[in-house]
């Protein structure tokens, strides 16, 4: 009877360790598959924005194109169309590209 109970705790313990891989294996695979690639986007996207000037050419999140006219820490003014008399201040973080004059 003795032998009976401590295989079956073995058995038990065996499932648990198991469990626990499954469980670090499942974690590592979101890091790799969520975690970094947005951290790396992220860091891309910053350093798009650090490098803008004006004269930029930008895409908005909303599909607006436009050229950087001034640029503060938070903020920058868009000029947008060809009459050059639509200009808005936003947010850095709603420009989704940027294109330097150069690069046409």
């Amino acid at each position: 009877m003795m032998n009976l109970l401590t295989e079956s705790s073995g058995a038990a313990g065996g499932g648990i360790a198991l469990m626990l891989i499954y469980i670090v294996i499942i974690g590592a695979a979101m890091y790799f598959f969520a975690i970094r690639p947005q951290k790396k986007e992220q860091k891309r996207m910053n350093a798009m924005l650090s490098a803008l000037e004006i004269g930029d050419t930008v895409v908005t999140t909303s599909g607006f194109y436009g050229v950087v006219i001034d640029i503060t820490d938070e903020d920058c003014i868009v000029e947008f169309g060809s009459n050059k008399n639509c200009r808005i201040p936003m947010k850095k973080s709603a420009i989704a590209e940027v294109e330097k004059p150069g690069e046409a």
